[in-house]
């Protein structure tokens, strides 16, 4: 990471840090990931389902992925120091396999990242609450028929005007998918391509989708959140802002909205 990727972070709302972690590495966490699906990675025939999901991992090989120094330095330019927490579980694996069958779960849409009270879907606020980033880590080699993750470019900066509206409850991904749609559908599209062990950092706010696999290797990856130490402050008296915070006063100043004074 360097000022150019940081200044590449703020335009398009993410980068992607190519060989953040080993490929050995990610060559263990694949075979972990082989295991629990149940599958036998020589027999296309037990791929019975187009995306198989995983949920928490602890073994050693993903606790390393997340946590090699290229990504702590990344996490502390887009963060701030102190600001992140570290990982030593990874969740959320959309195991994506060639299949006949497609299925229905390729909305434009920003990740939800908490549950208020009385709520029973993932909400998301202006202020990205609990969020830090949204990250992909790739276990497998990912080429653009292999189901890539779908990014509008530059997205990041069209939801904060989405949300601000919303207050501190904020609102559930599902009410949001529809409104974040609209507002970034002018963006350009690039797909989240690469080698094990690259990792693409993202904006909370970047809008993306899945997509049907038409290729002929499955996709392996994680969508893990980088959860955040303190809450996002979008007025801060030192001037002292993160990249992602820097994104979000952005984004309501392009909006033409008044950017809040409350530190949530």
């Amino acid at each position: 990471m360097d000022d150019e990727s940081v200044e590449r972070f703020l335009r398009d709302g993410f980068v992607k840090i190519e060989g953040a972690f080993p490929p050995r590495v990610a060559e263990g966490c694949a075979r972990l990931l082989w295991k629990e699906t149940g599958y036998d990675p020589d027999d296309p025939g037990t791929w019975k389902d187009p995306v198989h999901w995983v949920s928490a991992m602890a073994q050693g090989p993903f606790a390393a992925a997340a946590n090699s120094p290229a990504l702590h330095e990344a996490f502390d330019l887009l963060c701030g120091e102190r600001r992140w927490q570290p990982r030593y579980v990874l969740g959320s694996f959309p195991l994506r396999f060639p299949h006949e069958e497609e299925p229905d779960d390729a909305g434009w849409h920003i990740e939800g990242s908490y549950l208020p009270e009385g709520a029973t879907l993932w909400h998301t606020n202006l202020w990205s609450k609990d969020r830090a980033l949204l990250m992909l880590f790739l276990f497998s080699e990912v080429g653009e028929e292999d189901a890539p993750t779908r990014i509008r470019v530059g997205s990041h900066l069209d939801v904060p005007p989405v949300l601000e509206p919303y207050g501190e409850r904020g609102a559930s991904f599902m009410e949001l998918g529809p409104k974040v749609d609209a507002a970034s559908a002018h963006r350009p599209i690039d797909y989240a391509t690469g080698r094990p062990g690259d990792v693409y950092l993202c904006h909370p706010f970047l809008v993306h989708a899945a997509q049907p696999h038409h290729g002929t290797r499955p996709r392996f990856m994680a969508q893990p959140p980088l959860y955040a130490t303190v809450p996002c402050e979008l007025e801060r008296q030192d001037g002292d802002y993160s990249a992602v915070e820097f994104a979000i006063r952005e984004g309501l100043a392009r909006g033409g909205g008044p950017r809040p004074t409350d530190v949530v």
